[in-house]
């Protein structure tokens, strides 16, 4: 009988041993599961086409329906991004004037800015 225990006793410390871990591996934060070096906002990749869907409607290389100025090159649209964050967000009198463009866009526009406003 006091084999028996004898053998359960070391069976679980072998197991309670072999779990344990002196690591502090699992203390620390994962890493960004999803690195991107490439993740920069950029005119070329990302807020060209937002302004040419929403925007250039109007605001082409000669604006109609009214539109005061044209946002078809990189430097018109840089020299005026608070203007277009200003109006994209605004809910009392939104651009587009159909209603907001979807927030992941503004969104975008908005990161372009923070990010230094990237051409590439």
């Amino acid at each position: 009988m006091n084999f028996k225990k004898l053998i359960y006793a070391s069976i679980i410390s072998i197991f309670l041993f072999n779990c344990s871990s002196n690591s502090n591996d699992d203390l620390n934060p994962d890493p960004d599961p999803d690195p991107d070096p490439s993740g920069e906002i950029t005119y070329n990749g990302n807020v060209q086409n937002i302004i040419n869907s929403n925007c250039v409607q109007c605001h082409a290389a000669t604006p109609v329906n009214g539109a005061p100025f044209s946002l078809v090159t990189f430097t018109q649209v840089k020299d005026r991004v608070d203007a277009i964050i200003s109006r994209i967000n605004n809910s009392s009198s939104p651009m587009p004037p159909n209603g907001l463009m979807p927030s992941g866009n503004r969104d975008l526009i908005q990161q372009w800015k923070d990010d230094g406003l990237l051409e590439n």
